[in-house]
């Protein structure tokens, strides 16, 4: 092994123990478990509604077969509603992420890059 092989195996070592610490640092915990709050119960909430659809669709059959208007039922509206509430969601995050998730990021990222330099 050269010397610098050992240097470059210690600057490979220095940045794995600095990812394990802003790994465990209060701000990296912080911005987890901002994430996991809003993911997990918004997750539950999809599967619920979707899994409501497809019990519907399954046992329901005369419900989503009701005609509401014209040739559209409910199984149709509610089929809809399932791509509507998917673009709903996204949206949402989207606007959770750029408030919230993005600037605790950057902020750690700002931190790590300064100590870089």
């Amino acid at each position: 092994m050269s010397l610098a092989d050992l240097s470059e195996q210690d600057a490979l070592a220095a940045r794995r123990a600095r990812y394990i610490e802003v790994q465990q640092s209060a701000e990296f915990q912080s911005l987890r478990s901002r994430l996991r709050r809003f993911v997990f119960p918004m997750t539950v909430f999809f599967l619920v509604w979707y899994g409501l659809y497809v019990v519907l669709g399954a046992f329901a059959t005369d419900f989503m077969a009701a005609k509401v208007f014209g040739n559209v039922n409910v199984g149709l509206l509610l089929g809809l509603g399932q791509f509507i509430t998917t673009f709903i969601i996204t949206g949402i995050y989207v606007r959770f992420a750029n408030r919230e998730l993005d600037p605790r990021a950057e902020a750690i990222r700002a931190s790590l890059e300064g100590e870089a330099a």
